[in-house]
Parts: structure tokens; C-alpha cells; sequence
């Protein structure tokens, strides 16, 4: 499937399969996940532009065709451009100021209330599983048109409910500041992969 960012309406099929996307230069580059996953950084500087209402799109439609338990996709996602709001996101993530600068801050919500159905289990982790699926699927998909995310899992979840006058049934688990990034930090080490992976043979 071929995918023009700039111009949504152009699908067209591959015959290898590939799909292509939009470049931040209006240009069309493929995607190669492995890339995305390898080539994804944790930005914290962005340059002062916005984003599109067709990226913004494209970073929704990553989101909610993430996997999810029972596929009841117990989750929701704020998107904030206010400065008084991206303010008081800032305070309740310990001051972590690049929150501020970013022209978009999304932040991922358990939805308590669609996955009781699992009972604690469900409520304690496979909602936040949810969220940690659909941001993760919304990074690799930011990446591949050339914006930046990173993930801040360092807030008071009390002050982050209080600043987007969440429900209780709703529990931010994620805040991620999105926008184009100013500088891309070189890749971090990484351990080897016999150092990560046990395996079990038959």
C-alpha cells in the first residue's frame, strides 16, 4: 500500500508490499520498520513549527490500530497544543521543561472502566498495556515522518488527571511531547542480544 501524506486520497497497492509515507519535506520515503524501531530517537528539543492537521491524523490512525487486549481498546489519548495546559503538565512531570516547548503533547489514558471486564488484572496492567502499545506504534509512526517523541513516565498522576480534568475512570499513563526535532542524539548502546533473550528448545 503506497500512503501520500501530502495528499491522502493517492492509495495505490505495491506490489512488494512496502508502504510509503510523506517525508516533513513533502516528499514520499518507504517505511521499513526495522529502521523506524532502530532509527527512533528520544527528542527533548524541538524547533518552534507545528504540525500539520494531515500528521496529526496519521499520528491518530497509529494509535488506534495498535493491538489491545480482547480488542476492547481500553484507552484514550488527550491531544494538547494549550500552553496553560502543557504548563501544568510540565509541573506535575517534575518541571521537565521540553514538555512546554513541544507543539504537542499527547498523553495516553487507561480507560478503567471498558476493561473491568478482566477484573484487577485487567484494570492494573492490560489497560496499560493498551496505552503502552498504541504510543509505542504512535512513536514508530512519528518517526517515519520525521517527528520527534519522547516518553515521560516520570509525572504525579493525580496532577496530570487534575490539569486535563480527567474522570476517574481514566488514568494517564503516558505523556509524550511531539514535534520536529532541533537536534537527533546519536543511538545508545544496547546489550547483546544473548544478553536479553533466553530461549527454550525443544
Amino acid at each position: 500500500m503506497f500512503y501520500n501524506i501530502r495528499d491522502p486520497a493517492v492509495n495505490q497497492t505495491d506490489p512488494k508490499g512496502s508502504e510509503l509515507l510523506g517525508d516533513s519535506k513533502g516528499g514520499v520515503k518507504s517505511v521499513d520498520v526495522m529502521e523506524a524501531v532502530r532509527g527512533r530517537r528520544s527528542i527533548r528539543r524541538f524547533q518552534d513549527r507545528e504540525i500539520s492537521r494531515r500528521e496529526t491524523e496519521r499520528l491518530i490512525e497509529a494509535l488506534i490500530w495498535a493491538p489491545s487486549a480482547g480488542n476492547l481498546q481500553s484507552r484514550k489519548f488527550y491531544f494538547v497544543t494549550d500552553a496553560e495546559t502543557k504548563d501544568s503538565l510540565c509541573k506535575a512531570a517534575l518541571n521537565q521543561t521540553f514538555i512546554t516547548k513541544a507543539p504537542l503533547v499527547v498523553v495516553g489514558c487507561a480507560d478503567h472502566r471498558i476493561v473491568n471486564k478482566y477484573g484487577l488484572r485487567g484494570v492494573e496492567l492490560y489497560s496499560v498495556q493498551d496505552v503502552a502499545c498504541s504510543i509505542m506504534c504512535m512513536m514508530l509512526a512519528a518517526h517515519e515522518i520525521g517527528l520527534g517523541t519522547v516518553w515521560v513516565g516520570a509525572f504525579h498522576e493525580e496532577q496530570a488527571a487534575e490539569a486535563l480534568g480527567l474522570p476517574d475512570h481514566l488514568r494517564p499513563v503516558a505523556i509524550v511531547p511531539v514535534g520536529w526535532p532541533e537536534k537527533v542524539p546519536p543511538a545508545p548502546q544496547r546489550v547483546k542480544p544473548e544478553e536479553a533473550v533466553v530461549w527454550i528448545s525443544g
